[in-house]
């Protein structure tokens, strides 16, 4: 009777976890790295947790610079008009490659390693790119879209050197980036971003899915294992232009290298009473979450923005409207690029909307949302313990 009994509750055990988990609500959840460090674990599970209350506000190169400043002391766009920090940090591993000291942004590495130190150190969270340069040479971009490219870097390759060249540059860096006792400071990395795009020499139209999942696995197990840097979480992006889970799945890695499920969604139409921008993010949404649920990963909007935001009720209307019901961690906005003295009015680049425009007290409303979770609201979780 007492193995019955036993049997019977081990087999309820098992259908409580199976519903929490169906719920979204299971907590133990780990990196896909089995030698993660333990605040990146613990940074991975909070993430969990705090998507039941919210999801992460971010902005790109929020600490470094904003639409009429660089390199103030306490400065942000976004504290500028909610009097809050984002929750998120977005940033660049562009330059390293090419010994720049600054990045694709124009930001000092020097200075980037102190913000994300900062950001650490504040409660928030950050994430990191790499508009990484053609390995191809002879000046050619991270959007150079010569076919082959991929081929060239991969084990045998006639650029398979170089680049690993380039990878010891970008983990030394990532490496650097070190909390006040020593201890490596988690990341959010995302590299290879809009790969379902036709733009950048990684994406869909200049290499096979074969390939492209090569290089994804060479990558991570280069920085893990060869360079030992067991605090990235790592993100899977690929633009927003999938219509099914087949789509989204096409060049998924695996689950052993990857940790979150995103994409990347701007609103660009011209006609800001269109709804194709919110229909499209929350039919986005609606795949990746059941592909999370099944695979027990987190998912995430990873750049999303509308450029100067026409539209005074884009925020609470069209973002919230398109995220719906959807649980996701977080959001980043894109920059809100500096406006030098001699840039023309039509063309200043801005997501973040400054104080007086037709979004700014919208925006507001939009942080003041129990769901918008920006840097004092995740503070107060204490990510990393």
């Amino acid at each position: 009777m007492m193995k019955k009994q036993s049997l019977l509750n081990s087999i309820i055990s098992l259908l409580i976890i199976l519903i929490f988990k169906n719920l979204g609500f299971a907590q133990n959840i780990f990196p896909s790295d089995k030698a993660a460090t333990k605040q990146t674990i613990h940074l991975y599970q909070n993430l969990k947790k705090l998507a039941t209350n919210g999801f992460m506000f971010g902005h790109q190169d929020d600490l470094a610079y904003g639409l009429h400043w660089q390199y103030k002391d306490d400065s942000s766009d976004v504290k500028i008009i909610t009097g809050d920090y984002p929750a998120l940090f977005g940033w660049d591993l562009a330059g390293l490659e090419s010994n720049e000291n600054k990045n694709i942004d124009g930001i000092p590495f020097e200075l980037e390693k102190k913000f994300t130190q900062w950001v650490y150190e504040h409660g928030g969270v950050n994430t990191y790119t790499w508009h990484c340069l053609s390995p191809l040479g002879d000046g050619k971009t991270a959007w150079d879209t010569t076919h082959g490219t991929i081929k060239s870097i991969l084990p045998g390759g006639v650029n398979h050197r170089l680049y690993n060249q380039w990878l010891d540059k970008a983990a030394d860096f990532l490496e650097k980036l070190r909390g006040p006792n020593g201890e490596l400071i988690p990341i959010l990395f995302r590299p290879f971003h809009e790969f379902t795009g036709n733009w950048f020499w990684w994406c869909q139209n200049t290499c096979t899915a074969s390939d492209f999942i090569k290089l994804w696995r060479y990558e991570i197990h280069y920085l893990r294992d060869i360079k030992h840097l067991h605090n990235l979480l790592i993100v899977y992006n690929p633009s927003d232009n999938f219509s099914s889970a087949q789509d989204f799945m096409a060049r998924y890695p695996g689950d052993d290298v990857v940790d979150i499920l995103s994409f990347d969604s701007y609103q660009k139409n011209i006609n800001p009473t269109s709804d194709s921008f919110e229909n499209n993010l929350n039919n986005c949404l609606s795949i990746i979450e059941k592909i999370a649920r099944q695979k027990d990963k987190l998912f995430a909007i990873a750049e999303a923005g509308y450029n100067r935001i026409p539209d005074a009720s884009w925020w609470t209307e069209k973002l919230m409207k398109g995220i719906g019901k959807y649980r996701i961690s977080y959001l980043l906005i894109w920059r809100n690029a500096y406006a030098y003295p001699n840039v023309k009015e039509k063309d200043i680049q801005y997501y973040i909307p400054p104080k007086g425009d037709v979004s700014a007290k919208d925006f507001i409303k939009f942080y003041d949302l129990k769901n918008t979770l920006f840097l004092k609201d995740v503070a107060k979780e204490k990510l990393y313990k």
